[in-house]
């Protein structure tokens, strides 16, 4: 079938959410769910590389619906996602249904946009893919749980903490590509048996038995293992609460806006992190790569003393989770070393500078 970032009020500034833009490549794998041509419709999206793949359900309820395959490609420069209905995998319907939601087959055109307070949507047009044709509007909101459950479900919940290999994508697509084909029953001719007679049942055999002398046999019983308890990771909010809150430095602020740049401080090895500032959960989910994870915060929306914390959402392959921050204040740069690890947070204090009366 073509089938969590929480964010402060202050994310109504457009400046903040320039980082939008260069996460969103990571940020359209997910979940969405609205409306596409005038049919309710939840869309699964994973990104690899450049290409997404995924399903997209049209229903109009969990017993009437059509889903399909989907394929597509976003481009990061102009920030929009293109995909189309591939193929039909499952259709379902009950004598009950009025409508026939995903009838024809869609291709899909939309903008990634973030207006902050954690809402991100996907706004466009949805046409018909075989002559681009008479179509209608499209609007999608990203959420945490799907109607649907399906294969793609694990990589979506996974994404950041491995789940995002090609490999194991092109495996899970392969396996979502592989329609179940439902056969109809056809009425069969009746069969006459004709039973043959049976045979007279063999003579008895007599069997005499030897008693034989053995050796005693020792058996020791062992206990059985123990269970085993496998503990589901806290959220990201309990992993902040819990964690020691280690002052790495103090950046004096000014000016209207400070940017920051998140890198991997060693080799990158899958390392996640999220921030929280003042205590607020404002970004989660940031990959450190060789390339700059930028953000940018209105000074304005900062107390006079404010703490940004960095929390490990994994330690990648290689522990701790280390990351090379740049602070740049107009012509002012600031370098911190960012360490985080399961027992302790880094913390940055910002520190505006006073205004001369």
């Amino acid at each position: 079938m073509i089938k969590k970032l929480s964010l402060p009020f202050f994310a109504c500034f457009p400046a903040i959410f320039f980082a939008c833009l260069s996460a969103s490549a990571q940020m359209i794998t997910g979940t969405w769910h609205g409306k596409i041509n005038r049919q309710k419709a939840e869309v699964k999206i994973i990104q690899s590389g450049d290409s997404l793949k995924g399903t997209a359900y049209y229903y109009e309820s969990a017993g009437n619906y059509r889903r399909y395959s989907i394929k597509g490609y976003f481009d990061p420069e102009t920030n929009s996602a293109v995909w189309w209905d591939d193929q039909l995998l499952d259709e379902k319907s009950s004598r009950f249904s009025i409508s026939s939601p995903g009838k024809i087959p869609l291709l899909s055109r939309a903008d990634f946009n973030c207006p902050g307070s954690g809402r991100m949507m996907l706004d466009g047009k949805a046409v018909k893919r075989e002559n681009e044709e008479s179509g209608g509007d499209l609007h999608l909101d990203k959420v945490p749980d799907p109607v649907f459950e399906d294969e793609w479900d694990f990589i979506i919940d996974n994404y950041t903490v491995g789940a995002n290999d090609p490999y194991l994508i092109d495996s899970v697509s392969m396996v979502a590509g592989n329609p179940q084909v439902q056969l109809q029953s056809i009425p069969e001719e009746p069969v006459v048996v004709v039973e043959k007679p049976k045979p007279p049942p063999p003579p008895p055999v007599v069997i005499e038995t030897v008693p034989v002398k053995e050796n005693p046999v020792i058996v020791v019983s062992k206990p059985p293992p123990p269970p085993v308890t496998i503990q589901a990771p806290p959220a990201i909010v309990e992993k902040f609460k819990q964690r020691e809150k280690k002052f790495t430095m103090e950046i004096p602020v000014q000016g209207d806006t400070l940017e920051l740049r998140f890198y991997d401080n060693a080799e990158v090895d899958g390392d996640s992190i999220a921030l929280f500032l003042d205590n607020k959960l404002i970004f989660q989910h940031i990959r450190l790569t060789g390339a700059a994870y930028i953000i940018k915060i209105p000074v304005d929306s900062l107390s006079a003393v404010s703490e940004l914390t960095m929390v490990a959402e994994n330690l990648g392959s290689i522990p701790p989770n280390t990351s090379y921050m740049v602070a740049l204040m107009g012509e002012k740069r600031y370098d911190a070393y960012l360490a985080s690890t399961e027992g302790s947070s880094a913390m940055i204090r910002l520190k505006k500078a006073v205004k001369p009366e």
